[in-house]
Order: structure tokens, then C-alpha cells, then sequence
């Protein structure tokens, strides 16, 4: 899931995910949305960016599904990983 977020001055990102995963997993699972009970994983990724690429994130976010036509996510990760020279860190 990919999310485009502006944090306000008392927010964290630690929080405003904590509570986008705990409402969406309790609607998901109030309505029977899934077959089992929803659960996330425990970990997510974040970057921040700069207000001039806001259209850009946005634009990426909206053509998710065209874009996956193209590249799988593992691709991308490790696509993403090489261009902006990010590191792991659960040693995979």
C-alpha cells in the first residue's frame, strides 16, 4: 500500500501508521471484507519528500496498477534501493 501523507507539527510517522493499520484492519475485518481475519505486517517503509514532488509521488501512486504491468515489486525495490543509494536493514 502506498500512501501519501503530510504529518502535522504533533505527528509521527510511527503513529499515523499505527493507526491507518489498526482502523483498516478493524473495518476490514467489522465487514467481512476477507475470507480470514486481516492482519498487517509488522514493519513498512517511509521517505520523505520535497513539496515540489507532490505531484509526482501522487501521479506514481495513482498508476499503481499500470506500473506493477511492468516491473514487480521486487523489481522496484531493488530499482529503488540502487537509484537513491538506500540500504537494508533486515539483512535480506
Amino acid at each position: 500500500m502506498h500512501c501519501l501523507i503530510s504529518l502535522g507539527k504533533q505527528q509521527n510517522m510511527a503513529q499515523v501508521v499505527r493507526l491507518i493499520k489498526g482502523e483498516s484492519a478493524y473495518w476490514i475485518n467489522n465487514n467481512d471484507i476477507l475470507p480470514e481475519k486481516m492482519a498487517w505486517q509488522d514493519d513498512y517503509f517511509a521517505v520523505s519528500v520535497s513539496e515540489s514532488q507532490v505531484p509526482k509521488v501522487l501521479a506514481y501512486i495513482c498508476n499503481q496498477t499500470i506500473h506493477h504491468t511492468r516491473q514487480t515489486f521486487a523489481e522496484e525495490v531493488e530499482e529503488f534501493l540502487g537509484k537513491y543509494g538506500f540500504q537494508r536493514t533486515d539483512g535480506k
